[in-house]
C-alpha cells in the first residue's frame, strides 16, 4: 500500500507527464473542428469541397512524419532517458502550434501561407510521433504492481480532457460570435488559447523525475543498436500497428471528425456537433481508466476482441440510423456508443503495446508501431470519409472505413498471442532489478 505521501507524488507524476500530451491532441482537435474555416483561410478555391479537402489533408499529412519522428525522438529516448525526449517533444510541439496559430491567411502573403501551415503540421506530426509512446512507457515504468492498466490508461484520458476543452471553447465561440467572424478570424482564438499556456505546460513538465525503472538499467542503446533490435522485431511492430487501427481511426472519427460531419453531412447547427464532440470526450475520460482498470483484472484481450467484434457488428447499423434522420440526439448516442468501443478497446490496448515491446526499445517500439497506424490510417481518417461519402453520395459509408479497422485490429489481436509470452517472461525478469 502506498502513503499519502507516496500516493500524491505518483498522481503528480500522472499529470506532469500528461500534460504535453494535452497540447499535443488540443493542437489537432482545433485543427480538425475548424477544419472548413482554415481550408477556407489557407486553400482557397472557388469549389468548398476542394478547399475542406486540402484542409483535411493537411490535418492528415503531419501523421507522415509520426514514423519518422518515432525512429528518431523514440530512439533519443530510450537512450537519453523519458524526461528528456518528453521535454524535447514539448518544445517542437510548441513551435508548431505557434506557427499556425500565427501564419497569416493566403489572402496576405499568397502561397506562402498553406506551405507554412503544412510546414508547421509536419513539425508537429514529427514531435509527436513519440510523445503518445514516451508517455505510455513512463507511465508503465512508474505504474504500481497490478495496476499498470489503470495507470497508462491516463496517457489516453488525458487527450480526453484536450478534447474537451477544445470542444467547449468552440461551443462558447460559437455562443458569441456571428458564424462570419468564427470563419473569418475565430477560429484562430483556440489556437492561440493553447500558445498562451504553454509556458505552464513546460514548468509542469520540466520537473518530471526520470522513472526508476530506467534509471536502473546498465546499458542505454544506441540508434544503430535500436534500429537492429526494431529489424529483429519487425513482426511486433506490424502487430502492434494494426492493433493500433482500430484505435486510431475510431478515435480521429468520434472526435475531430464529427463537428465537420455533423456540420457538412448532416447540415446540423455547428453548437450541436461541438456539444456531442464535448459529451464524446468526457465518456472517453469515463472508459479509458475504467478498461484499463477492468483489463487488470480479466487480462488485455477480452476486451480487445470483444470491442473490436462489436463495431464490426454494429458500426454500420449506427451510421445508416442516424444518417436517416439526422438530429442532435442521434448524433449524440451514435457516437457515444462508438466512444464506449473506442474508449474499452483502448483502455486495454495501450498497455498491452508497453507489455509486447522488448524493453530496449519499448518506447521506439510503441510508438513506430502507432505512429504507422496512426499515419497511414487514422489521420486521414476525416479525409477519406469525407471522400466517401463525396464519391458513393451514402452518409453512412464511413463505417466500411471502421469495420477495416475493426477488422485489422481483430485479426492483430489473435495474432498477437505468440509473441507476448516472451515479452512477458521478460517484464517479469526485470521487476527483481526494479524493485532492488
Amino acid at each position: 500500500m502506498l502513503t499519502a505521501e507516496e500516493r500524491k507524488a505518483k498522481i503528480w507524476a500522472v499529470v506532469r507527464v500528461s500534460s504535453g500530451n494535452f497540447l499535443e491532441m488540443y493542437d489537432f482537435m482545433v485543427f480538425g473542428y475548424y477544419a472548413a474555416a482554415i481550408g477556407k483561410a489557407f486553400f482557397p478555391s472557388g469549389n468548398e469541397f476542394a478547399s475542406l479537402m486540402l484542409s483535411l489533408m493537411t490535418f492528415g499529412v503531419g501523421f507522415l512524419m509520426r514514423p519518422l519522428g518515432a525512429i528518431i525522438l523514440g530512439a533519443y529516448t530510450d537512450h537519453h532517458g523519458r524526461r528528456k525526449g518528453l521535454i524535447l517533444t514539448l518544445a517542437m510541439m510548441s513551435i508548431g502550434i505557434v506557427s499556425i496559430a500565427c501564419i497569416p491567411g493566403y489572402a496576405s502573403i499568397g502561397v506562402l501561407a498553406p506551405i507554412l501551415v503544412v510546414i508547421g503540421r509536419l513539425l508537429q506530426g514529427f514531435s509527436a510521433g513519440m510523445e503518445l509512446g514516451g508517455v505510455s512507457v513512463y507511465l508503465s515504468e512508474i505504474a504500481t504492481p497490478g495496476h499498470k492498466g489503470f495507470y497508462v490508461a491516463w496517457q489516453s484520458g488525458s487527450q480526453q480532457v484536450s478534447v474537451m476543452f477544445a470542444a467547449a471553447v468552440g461551443v462558447f465561440l460559437s455562443t458569441v460570435m456571428p458564424p462570419a467572424q468564427l470563419q473569418a478570424w475565430g477560429w484562430r482564438v483556440p489556437l492561440l488559447l493553447g500558445c498562451a499556456i504553454i509556458p505552464f505546460l513546460f514548468r509542469l513538465r520540466s520537473s518530471l523525475q526520470e522513472s526508476d525503472e530506467f534509471k536502473a538499467r546498465k546499458t542505454h542503446p544506441s540508434l544503430p543498436q535500436i534500429l537492429r533490435s526494431l529489424a529483429a522485431n519487425w513482426s511486433l511492430v506490424i502487430i502492434g500497428m494494426l492493433m493500433v487501427t482500430m484505435t486510431t481511426v475510431s478515435f480521429y472519427f468520434i472526435t475531430a471528425y464529427t463537428p465537420t460531419f455533423g456540420s457538412a453531412v448532416l447540415k446540423l447547427p455547428p453548437i450541436f456537433n461541438l456539444t456531442v464532440t464535448l459529451c464524446v470526450g468526457a465518456s472517453n475520460l469515463f472508459w479509458l481508466p475504467v478498461s484499463g482498470a477492468l483489463s487488470d483484472r480479466i487480462g488485455r484481450k477480452p476486451l480487445l476482441i470483444a470491442c473490436t467484434t462489436l463495431m464490426l457488428l454494429t458500426s454500420y447499423f449506427s451510421l445508416a440510423w442516424l444518417a436517416a434522420a439526422p438530429s442532435f440526439g442521434r448524433l449524440l448516442t451514435v457516437q457515444l456508443w462508438f466512444s464506449v468501443l473506442y474508449g474499452c478497446y483502448n483502455g486495454a490496448l495501450v498497455v498491452f503495446l508497453t507489455e509486447v515491446m522488448p524493453l530496449e526499445v519499448r518506447t521506439t517500439g510503441f510508438s513506430l508501431a502507432y505512429s504507422l497506424a496512426t499515419a497511414l490510417f487514422g489521420g486521414f481518417t476525416p479525409a477519406i470519409s469525407t471522400y466517401l461519402i463525396h464519391i458513393t453520395h451514402n452518409r453512412a459509408i464511413p463505417a466500411v472505413w471502421l469495420c477495416f479497422a475493426a477488422a485489422s485490429g481483430l485479426v492483430a489481436t489473435l495474432l498477437a498471442k505468440p509473441h507476448v509470452e516472451p515479452a512477458m517472461k521478460s517484464l517479469a525478469a526485470e521487476q527483481p532489478a526494479v524493485k532492488a
